[in-house]
């Protein structure tokens, strides 16, 4: 501990912090959890995503690391969850997604999307049988929501579900389904008579098969797929019983919305240290670069835009701890935040110069991975009608 009785830090202290103490506003919880998740990415992470970026690799044996660490599910409550802080949750997606986007996106989908619609909306038996394991990282669990023709408009979903005696059969595909060949479960939507319903399919279900999706230039050391789903037949009981409707899927989404929030700042607190960095090793015309007024005004408007989506990220969390964060609220900060995070990439790839392009810096696989969170979980568009929506009391969908 140190002399202010706050955790000793256990890797280096990103260079932001030289301006922004963000330590000073978080509980020591709070901090206990930052510090053991930016641990775990400067450990586990960092020396060996660039390679695994490159060859497209998933290592999967991160899961059980990330369970024993108690990150997946870590807002839950019971079934081996570590019943943590909404800002203490943010923090750990901020530390991970410094060092990549792809392991804050699995500790979403494991926790926020998969494990929350159980958690939120499954029987107790259901809990039992599918929670322990999920959050030891044991087991891994997918949500199966977004369709080939889109994901914007999920009331148009193709996915059904129809009754045959006692069973469900489902049939449909869906596309970019996160964790889907690994996964042990999928949580599958899908249409039937009364509605959207959610199901518990285990993934070695006849019927069910899960492709990676090839060619991507994005969230390459993680794993998206294709999902077919060819006459599963499930029991009476796969159904999850407290959903029905798109409200169950919209539920768990906002869950997913307010670890990015968090997350994207962490990738652009990565390329803005990289950047700083850069500036005073790189010479130009006789001076490091940092030395130069340009150079320095890029710096200040990338710590300023970082610094306030972390202010939101936190007054977002603080609403959440007491229960009143609205969907409206967690779209500002999807918009926001991955927005920002993306024009701070731009900006440190130009401090960078042409080295910015290679892996030899992050920030160009942050750039990359940051088009794909844009797009998930509600593009830009998307989340600007439903804040139009809150500001006018009118729907533009």
């Amino acid at each position: 501990m140190t002399a202010s009785g706050r955790p000793t830090p256990l890797v280096a202290t990103p260079l932001v912090d030289a301006v922004f103490d963000l330590d000073e506003l978080l509980t020591p919880e709070e901090v206990v959890w930052s510090r053991k998740a930016r641990a775990f990415a400067t450990n586990r992470i960092l020396p060996t995503i660039e390679q695994d970026f490159e060859d497209r690799f998933f290592r999967a044996e991160l899961v059980a690391e990330l369970g024993a660490a108690g990150f997946l599910g870590m807002h839950l409550e019971g079934y081996g969850c570590a019943g943590a802080s909404a800002v203490s949750y943010g923090l750990v997606c901020l530390e991970l997604e410094a060092a990549d986007s792809g392991w804050r996106t699995l500790v979403s989908v494991q926790g926020s999307l998969a494990m929350s619609a159980i958690h939120k909306y499954g029987s107790e038996d259901q809990k039992q049988r599918w929670l322990p394991g999920m959050a030891a990282g044991a087991l891994i669990g997918c949500f199966a929501l977004t369709e080939p023709t889109g994901g914007s408009d999920p009331a148009a979903m193709r996915t059904i579900a129809r009754r045959d005696g006692d069973d469900w059969v489902l049939t449909g595909t869906k596309r970019w389904i996160g964790l889907a060949s690994v996964a042990d479960v999928a949580v599958v939507w899908a249409q039937t008579d009364a509605g959207v319903r959610g199901f518990l399919v285990p993934t070695e279900t006849a019927g069910f098969t899960a492709t990676p999706i090839a060619g991507k230039l994005s969230m390459r050391a993680s794993i998206q797929c294709d999902v077919t789903l060819d006459g599963v037949r499930l029991p009476g009981d796969a159904v999850l019983p407290g959903a029905t409707g798109l409200s169950g899927p919209f539920g768990c989404l906002n869950e997913a919305r307010f670890g990015i929030v968090w997350g994207a700042m962490g990738a652009a607190r990565s390329c803005l240290d990289a950047a700083i960095g850069r500036s005073r090793s790189r010479e130009v015309f006789g001076r490091p670069i940092g030395a130069m007024q340009l150079t320095q005004a890029k710096l200040a408007d990338m710590l300023v835009e970082y610094e306030k989506g972390v202010l939101l990220a936190l007054h977002l969390g603080r609403l959440k701890e007491r229960g009143t964060l609205t969907p409206a609220q967690i779209s500002v900060g999807k918009l926001n935040s991955v927005r920002e995070a993306i024009r701070i990439a731009g900006l440190a790839r130009s401090i960078l110069g042409g080295d910015g392009v290679t892996n030899e810096f992050p920030v160009m696989r942050h750039l990359a991975n940051l088009e794909s969170v844009r797009t998930y979980e509600g593009t830009d568009e998307i989340h600007q009608l439903v804040i139009g929506r809150a500001l006018t009391g009118m729907t533009a969908f």
